[in-house]
């Protein structure tokens, strides 16, 4: 199969790329960039990919800089609504199946507080969510071959592309430059290991599965604070984790209190997702720090 990859130099698409080699897949796989077209004209980006062969096209590029995309909301609808829609359009006119990734941003307004599935009803927080929500709405409007991943909170060895790191790196920098970390403690969320999900992708892909909307996270739930402990105690960083109130810590774009996804669907088709803290692990070895996964409780 042939497969065109947008987004391939962030965190995700990078580590598709680097499973789909690893695993010596059928996949082969274009990596469509910055270089090659800019994803916010349309026009272009429609002749650029009509005029490209291919069986699969896996979108991994968004708008998701949250606090930013609150003061241009008109660029995120561009990009994480109008261009989803017309990136499924294509797909369905060339008989491909479209794989996109959305963000478990797309709920927070609910009350429930367990772990979240494909049907529960979506209320975003901020134009980030909203965004991405308009994105999915659109997209499986067209009809055609589509499969949405919902993703939260990635870490992956490329770093998180334009946002200067991701949660795990920032942790451990100023954990080591300051000894002192303050976080928020009432947020909840889904830590993901992007290798997982590139592997979870390239499973579902070759599988087959029936378009609709997927889950891909890793199991369990933390806060934010919690989180921040893990990456410190895994990563041997002498420093002090404080757990602060949300409203202690004010930011443009308003976080979901709770967003933890359930990956029951996903798991059922290729078996279990494995712990956050053992994506966690693994990433910090595969960065090159020296972990003791004992002292985290984990095995």
């Amino acid at each position: 199969m042939k497969a065109v990859l947008l987004g391939p130099n962030g965190q995700l698409g990078s580590d598709i790329q680097a499973a789909n080699a690893a695993i010596g897949s059928r996949l082969s796989i274009t990596p469509v960039g910055r270089a090659q077209i800019d994803l916010e004209d349309l026009d272009r980006t429609t002749l650029l990919l009509r005029n490209t062969p291919f069986d699969v096209l896996i979108n991994c590029a968004s708008y998701h800089k949250t606090d930013e995309v609150e003061r241009n909301a008109q660029k995120a609808f561009t990009i994480n609504a109008h261009l989803v829609q017309r990136l499924a359009e294509i797909c369905a006119e060339k008989r491909a199946r479209f794989v996109h990734f959305s963000t478990d941003y797309v709920f927070g307004g609910n009350d429930k507080r367990e772990p979240l599935c494909e049907l529960d009803t979506k209320a975003p927080l901020n134009v980030y969510g909203a965004s991405k929500d308009m994105g999915e709405n659109l997209t499986l409007q067209v009809g055609s071959d589509v499969l949405v991943l919902r993703v939260a909170s990635l870490f992956g060895v490329a770093g998180s592309s334009g946002k200067g790191g991701n949660f795990v790196e920032t942790m451990i920098r100023f954990g080591r430059e300051r000894g002192e970390l303050k976080v928020v403690a009432d947020q909840f969320m889904s830590p993901t290991a992007t290798a997982d999900v590139a592997d979870a992708l390239l499973r579902l892909v070759h599988a087959g599965v029936e378009a609709g909307i997927y889950h891909v996270v890793n199991s369990g739930k933390a806060s934010w604070h919690e989180f921040a402990c893990r990456i410190v105690q895994f990563a041997g960083v002498d420093a002090r984790v404080i757990p602060i109130a949300s409203a202690e810590f004010v930011t443009p774009a308003k976080r979901p209190p709770y967003s933890v996804l359930s990956n029951a669907k996903v798991s059922g088709l290729i078996g279990p997702m494995r712990s956050w803290e053992e994506g966690l692990e693994s990433y910090l070895q595969a960065k090159g720090y020296r972990t003791d996964s004992r002292r985290a409780g984990i095995g």
